[in-house]
């Protein structure tokens, strides 16, 4: 008996002058998971535990590192913790030491060193062209994680909504291709875990803002990919949404921090989708309420940003990915359904931290002055700026399937739905109308231009699967101002199986990324060979091949066309559905005319535009590698095009 109460008070005793060691059961997350000496953002984070708001906590031989805040939410279990981390603080490993009762358990915190110049890191530009990627559609390089044990949906390449597989190890095997095809810019749709029961293909409601999806890969490989595309001189830019997360998915799901972090209602409450509430001076409070606050579908539950541990939450969560993985930009989902004045907080963190890192909002309105109300220092009717750099050109888009998509029952039949936006109106006065409002944005160079994207019609389908009129859309779109990007496989005029079924119809499998594919279009002889359209019809065979060099082509002299990039726009009202415009510098001169009639050859009017075009002699045709010298005799054929560079 005197041997059992001596080992019992000897227990007490080591357990009193030595920490428990770390139990799962203490901590379940903990985010940000690690952090970064130098940082101008304070850091606050977010444990998640049992009871954890009732213990204390302090830093273990911090050095100058130590806590100075310590906030309880509503929920017991969580606690947020302020972190004091001096510039001059060592990089390393600090030990959180939390405390109750005389107790107390030691918690790991990595502070890691920054890479040099990370701070001043470059972000895309009008330099770069874009590669949209669906990364569960692109390529499946490691068919072992097609499904696995810790998620629920397994792979069905079969299902149009379910997953097919493709990964990290697919984009990382094919970025030569993606290189070779003169992009610069990689932006996949979200990679981060979506663990819904269907459809989590597509990734935009996260289930953990921290875990790459493993039917994707891990942390690590979403790492390994980024060094990589930047060895090939591509950059990375992350699709993020701060809008919504996976309604009954996410880790705290079932135990909300506090009850206003997402927007709740009596009962489910969508949004109104209106963006013109937001912006209306006259709009009532309960259609600017839904607008803002009402969840985008019932499987994502629409986050409160006006909460400031959120905010502070997913500002860190923005740092945390751009340090960790070494990114280039990002590009956010559904922009302005998020309440406005946080978001413009959440970019001017960012870009205090990264002054020249880009931000793309999705703006998906189709009035360029909505669109503009959005991109920074805009100068709003209320005051308003919301630090977004970079929003996305909707009304071109709009403008461009107007004049380039084929007549509704050409296509698809009366009741084809690829063509709601491809009914032709004014022909190429459209195009010019959405020009000539460049003057509403503040930095007309700095918006997302876009063939297409993976929620909006198919390149094929736009155009009726017309090789004409698929060339003339990627001449307009890689020769107007701004940041060009198309979506994968829009470069060989991809189409969906069928468009009546919507998103899964449209995002169609790359062919060649998964074994077996009868045709592999990552190779010039699969490209060469394909003779099967999506949807099993026959198509002619080297078609593939000819799409395919015709945009690598012009997708690779864009590369090096400083003018492009950097240059200014002069255009000319229509004439005869000719719409001619320049861009220019004070080194060179290009020339693009676009002939948007269905039927009528047009003579350029190049005596018309006298005012740039005269003295500027032979030019090269970009096209074709031909000297050329234009005269009002030169001819356009319909849906044809003319491009041509001209030194001063």
């Amino acid at each position: 008996m005197f041997m059992r109460n001596s080992l019992f008070f000897i227990a007490i005793f080591l357990l009193g002058m030595f920490p428990l060691k770390l139990n799962a059961s203490e901590i379940q997350h903990i985010n940000p998971p690690s952090w970064w000496v130098g940082m101008k953002l304070p850091l606050q984070i977010m444990v998640n535990g049992p009871d954890i708001s009732s213990y204390d906590v302090t830093v273990k031989n911090g050095n100058g590192v130590k806590v100075t805040g310590i906030h309880k939410a509503e929920s017991p279990n969580y606690l947020f913790i302020d972190l004091e981390i001096p510039q001059n603080a060592k990089p390393g490993t600090y030990n959180l030491v939390f405390s109750k009762d005389g107790k107390s358990f030691e918690y790991p915190y990595e502070l890691a060193a920054r890479r040099d110049g990370s701070a001043d890191r470059e972000s895309f530009t009008t330099a770069d062209f874009i590669y949209l990627i669906m990364p569960d559609r692109f390529s499946n390089g490691d068919p072992s994680n097609d499904s696995t044990d810790d998620t629920t949906e397994k792979a069905n390449r079969n299902s149009l909504g379910g997953r097919h597989g493709g990964d990290l190890q697919g984009l990382i095997n094919h970025l030569d291709y993606i290189s070779d095809l003169g992009m610069t810019a990689i932006w996949n749709t979200p990679l981060l875990l979506d663990d819904d029961r269907h459809g989590s293909y597509h990734g935009y409601a996260a289930s953990d803002y921290y875990q790459i999806d493993p039917r994707f890969g891990d942390n690590e490989l979403f790492k390994e990919f980024v060094s990589q595309a930047h060895n090939k001189d591509l950059k990375v830019i992350m699709d993020v949404v701060t809008n919504h997360s996976g309604t009954k998915t996410y880790w705290w799901a079932e135990d909300l921090p506090f009850q206003d972090w997402i927007h709740q209602f009596p009962e489910y409450t969508g949004s109104n989708h209106a963006n013109s509430a937001i912006l209306d001076p006259n709009a009532s409070e309960l259609d600017r309420t839904l607008a803002e606050n009402g969840w985008f579908t019932g499987g994502m539950a629409d986050m409160n940003l006006d909460n400031p541990y959120l905010l502070q939450f997913f500002k860190q969560w923005a740092l945390w990915w751009i340090e960790f993985a070494d990114l280039d930009g990002y590009r956010v989902d559904t922009y302005w359904y998020n309440e406005k004045e946080p978001m413009s907080e959440w970019n001017k963190a960012i870009i205090e931290e990264y002054p020249n890192f880009n931000i793309v909002g999705e703006t998906w309105i189709s009035q360029t002055p909505a669109i503009a109300y959005w991109q920074k220092d805009n100068n709003n009717h209320d005051g308003f700026n919301s630090n977004l750099p970079s929003v996305m050109d909707f009304p071109l888009l709009n403008a461009a399937n107007s004049v380039f998509g084929k007549p509704h029952s050409e296509t698809n039949g009366e009741n084809g739905e690829n063509q709601r936006r491809g009914r032709r109106n004014n022909g190429a006065k459209a195009l010019y109308d959405v020009i000539s409002q460049d003057y509403l944005y503040p930095d007309v160079n700095n918006l997302l231009v876009f063939t297409s994207n993976h929620d909006t019609d198919r390149v094929g389908d736009v155009v009726g699967k017309d090789i004409d009129r698929f060339k003339a859309m990627m001449v307009l779109f890689s020769t107007v101002r701004g940041i060009p990007q198309i979506f994968s496989g829009d470069e060989m005029m991809f189409s969906s199986v069928d468009p009546k079924t919507g998103h899964p119809g449209l995002r169609v499998d790359f062919p060649g990324g998964w074994e077996g594919d009868a045709f592999d279009f990552f190779t010039e002889e699969g490209r060469a060979n394909a003779d099967t359209d999506f949807n099993g019809q026959p198509i002619e065979k080297g078609m593939r091949k000819e799409l395919y060099d015709f945009s690598k082509n012009l997708f690779q002299w864009r590369k090096n066309a400083d003018v492009i990039h950097n240059g200014k726009t002069k255009h000319f009202i229509p004439t005869n559905e000719g719409y001619g415009y320049f861009r220019y510098n004070d080194q060179d001169v290009v020339f693009v005319f676009i002939n948007t009639s269905e039927s009528e050859t047009i003579n350029v009017p190049w005596s018309r535009y006298s005012e740039i075009s005269s003295g500027l002699g032979s030019g090269r045709n970009v096209l074709t590698g031909e000297e050329i010298t234009i005269t009002d005799d030169t001819q356009v054929g319909p849906m044809q095009t003319l491009v041509v560079e001209f030194k001063k």
